[in-house]
């Protein structure tokens, strides 16, 4: 089973590689839920993890909040996005919303082509639990019909614990079967994640505390 640790800024790095960690997704800020790391930060950790062949997703989002982003935003988006490409990231996460809590597909797909253009995978992060419930099917749908390489999802709010998300979780694995890759998180660590895949059927859990 892969284990993301999902850390902040390059502090952790090294402690998490080394308690099992086979992916990193690198942000700043998780008290606002994860933002865009620094240039240093990134230069540093991309380097860093390179030497010791761990792949890392990199946290697109220019500030807490919502995901209703201006003109300006995804600009700012696009330019960290290519900053973190040249850095040596295997990854990028990020996700754009409407008022409405819809996929705004003009701006995805803007930075979707940016992304493909330079050879990183895509995530759709936790923004996705933001969608109405009757909507994500399709949402998901078209995401990986735009090549996004996986889901980061919690299966509901997180202010509900992970456990009791687990319905949903397992439609939505359903809903994604040859389509694109499913990463539970929100909640889930060290203690918990072998019964977490389990119950899923997951091969890849996503956590702040997903190794010791």
């Amino acid at each position: 089973m892969l284990k993301e640790a999902c850390v902040e800024n390059f502090t952790d790095i090294a402690r998490v590689i080394k308690n099992g960690a086979q992916r990193i997704e690198l942000n700043n800020d998780l008290a606002l839920g994860g933002t865009t790391p620094t240039y240093g930060v990134m230069k540093k950790a991309l380097a860093y993890t390179k030497s010791c062949n761990i792949p890392v997703v990199v946290m697109i989002r220019p500030r807490g909040g919502n995901f209703v982003y201006s003109a300006s935003e995804i600009e700012i988006m696009a330019s960290d996005l290519t900053i973190a490409a040249k850095l040596g990231a295997q990854g990028v996460a990020f996700g754009c919303l409407n008022s409405q809590n819809h996929l705004n597909k003009l701006q995805m797909k803007q930075l979707l082509s940016l992304a493909h253009s330079l050879n990183v995978e895509v995530v759709m992060h936790m923004a996705f639990d933001e969608i109405p419930q009757r909507t994500q099917k399709a949402e998901l749908s078209w995401l990986a019909e735009q090549g996004v390489k996986r889901i980061l999802t919690h299966g509901g709010k997180l202010s509900k614990p992970i456990l009791a998300n687990i319905s949903h979780l397992k439609e939505i694995i359903s809903w994604a079967k040859g389509q694109i890759e499913i990463l539970p998180g929100g909640g889930i660590t060290s203690t918990n994640c072998d019964f977490i895949a389990e119950k899923l059927n997951v091969q890849q859990v996503h956590g702040t505390k997903i190794v010791a």
